[in-house]
């Protein structure tokens, strides 16, 4: 079984949001052939609790107004570290860049079939490591260290 044409309209639409909230990383999995509840995860990251949040809203905001669809369910809100919308046909994740790091969901996912996703969204592939990366440049630049 694949993915359902609703589905990957779904995450094509939250994964073009995403990408315009600037959130790092973003993939698709479709997941219908090892899940019964879900057809696809979308997974997607950001350095802050407030990018996290920003990205969960916009993603909310263009599948009601452009779809007709709101989740099911919504959690995380609290920490903003790793927020999860259910949207039923799909799963959202939007998670801290740290906390992507740590569960790496995309390992568990591996062996399921990637889902094309708009140019935007490709295009954020590797940005985490890149604003890691740049972090730490600025990081080495600054005198005297820490405050």
């Amino acid at each position: 079984m694949t993915a359902t044409d609703r589905s990957l309209e779904l995450i094509h639409t939250a994964a073009q949001a995403a990408a315009d909230k600037l959130a790092h990383d973003v993939i698709a999995y479709d997941v219908s052939d090892v899940l019964s509840i879900t057809d696809a995860f979308l997974l997607a990251s950001a350095p802050n609790d407030r990018q996290v949040r920003a990205i969960v809203d916009e993603i909310e905001e263009r599948l009601l107004k452009e779809l007709g669809a709101k989740p099911v369910r919504r959690e995380g809100d609290r920490e903003s570290r790793w927020i999860l919308l259910d949207y039923v046909d799909i799963v959202v994740h939007v998670q801290h860049s740290e906390e992507r790091v740590f569960y790496a969901l995309e390992r568990l996912w591996k062996d399921c079939p990637e889902l094309d996703l708009p140019a935007d969204a490709k295009a954020t592939r590797g940005k985490a490591a890149e604003h890691a990366e740049l972090q730490a440049a600025e990081a080495d630049q600054e005198p005297g260290g820490e405050w």
